[in-house]
């Protein structure tokens, strides 16, 4: 099941480059850089803005990959560079935009860099570095299982200049309303990207599974972008969804393709795209109230979560759970050992895995509308807030053959590094998911899942509740 890619199995089988993570970051703007593009097609250009501190420094640009366990191939270099500290951030008035209008620093050209994520690494004189993440877009998605890589989401908790889509200098109210692609990311460069989606990536590349890359971006940007792609493959958390990017998720569910989500908190909040001085959809805006100012003119691009628009419109639609409370750490908990996603596991009903389930989680909630037939693959017990409930794995059909898998916790990633995702999460942790998401990519990328393994309804055995929820204005994280 799954026939290997050459593509992908003859990239792999090239030698990966160790030292590629960064060792240390430095002071603050000490090296830090971001492009002007977020993604581009092999063999187009795009320019690196860089400011650092230090006299001078290089860039090295790595492929992330299994490469024989080293997952990351550098694939360029640049020569050392003359180094200077660029001018201080923008911050828009109204919106609480950060912007760096810096001048660029040099143009990087991507021919022979083959489809795929990439961390460029800025290494300074001095010693720090930082990342500045790029995608390498696959222009015909034909055939294969599409990783997305999750840019919106990563510009949603951008903190670099001092304000995010959540916190400003004076807490949740001087917030962001809108986040630019202008600016470099906080701390390391890659936080989000190495957290939710690198062990992903290297995990469906040692597979060998036939892969493109996209972005949240371009999602958005080109229409029928998944027309005949065998399967998306939404990684650890990929929160912020314009109707764009939703319209054409279902519409290829609809068609045939499948769906596996791998994190919790997916497709949540609403967002639109604007321009800035750089491009096109490099503004994303996201107000998560009514006080959009286009609530009178456009009402059903208002930016307030997807559950509580004018028309409701809420992420179990796709995702077939919804999203319900942080933070938690619980163990995960199979429920329907006899899923054809759990074959050679070795759990059980009842098997345990500590600190899977956690930051946030997911749950069938029957209060919302939910795609039917609907199977919980794990039903664990939990209690957020002051409320007891349950995070769920979820897998659904619909009429096209296609099947979507969610995960229900953001932690199913992490779980794929073991011990090193911390929580308690441990090897057993790793071998399950490792084995569940072999199963899950290899069957998808051979077509539509739900012909030879449609949903097997058991909410009834679950006994699933309306129970604990949020309120709207509540902000979800």
């Amino acid at each position: 099941m799954g026939t290997p890619s050459p593509a992908t199995v003859a990239e792999n089988d090239k030698p990966g480059t160790p030292g590629w993570r960064i060792r240390r970051v430095g002071a603050d703007h000490e090296i830090e850089g971001y492009a002007d593009r977020v993604s581009v097609l092999p063999g187009e250009s795009f320019q690196l803005y860089v400011s650092t501190t230090t006299r001078g420094y290089k860039v090295e640009s790595f492929r992330i990959g299994w490469y024989g366990g080293t997952e990351a191939r550098k694939v360029w270099e640049s020569p050392h560079l003359t180094g200077a500290q660029q001018a201080a951030p923008t911050i828009d008035g109204t919106t609480h935009t950060v912007s760096a209008p810096w001048k660029p620093s040099i143009t990087v050209d991507t021919t022979g860099w083959p489809e795929g994520s990439y961390l460029l690494k800025l290494d300074a004189d001095s010693g720090a570095q930082r990342y500045v993440p790029i995608t390498v877009r696959t222009a015909n998605t034909a055939g294969k299982v599409v990783v997305l890589n999750a840019t919106t989401t990563w510009q949603a908790y951008n903190l670099w200049g001092g304000y995010d889509l959540y916190e400003g200098p004076y807490g949740y109210a001087s917030r962001s309303r809108a986040v630019s692609f202008d600016r470099p990311y906080d701390l390391n460069g890659a936080v989000k990207f190495m957290a939710y989606e690198q062990p992903a990536v290297s995990l469906a590349e040692k597979f060998g599974i036939p892969l493109a890359y996209e972005t949240d971006n371009d999602l958005h940007a080109h229409p029928h972008l998944l027309d005949w792609a065998k399967a998306l493959a939404v990684l650890g958390h990929d929160e912020y969804w314009s109707t764009a990017m939703r319209k054409e998720a279902d519409q290829a569910r609809d068609s045939g393709v499948n769906i596996a989500f791998l994190g919790a908190n997916e497709v949540n909040r609403h967002i639109r795209f604007q321009s800035t001085p750089l491009g096109k959809d490099r503004l994303v805006v996201c107000y998560k109230d009514s006080n959009d100012p286009i609530r009178q003119t456009d009402p059903s691009e208002v930016t307030i979560d997807w559950r509580y628009a004018a028309k409701p419109w809420p992420e179990s639609e796709i995702t077939g759970t919804f999203y319900e409370c942080n933070p938690v750490s619980a163990p995960y908990v199979v429920w329907d050992d006899k899923n054809w996603l759990l074959a050679g596991t070795g759990a059980q009903r009842g098997t345990s895995f500590p600190g899977m389930v956690g930051p946030e989680y997911d749950r069938i909630n029957p209060a919302v509308r939910t795609p039917h037939p609907i199977e919980a693959l794990s039903h664990s017990p939990l209690r957020c807030g002051n409320g007891s409930s349950f995070a769920d794995s979820s897998y659904y059909t619909v009429p096209s053959g296609a099947g979507v898998f969610t995960a229900g916790t953001m932690r199913w990633v992490c779980a794929m590094t073991g011990s090193d995702c911390g929580h308690g999460v441990n090897a057993a942790a790793k071998a399950f998911v490792d084995t569940v998401t072999e199963t899950l990519l290899r069957a998808m990328a051979e077509g539509p899942v739900g012909i030879l393994h449609p949903a097997l309804d058991n909410l009834a055995q679950i006994h699933p509740y309306q129970g604990y929820s949020v309120q709207p204005g509540t902000d979800l994280n």
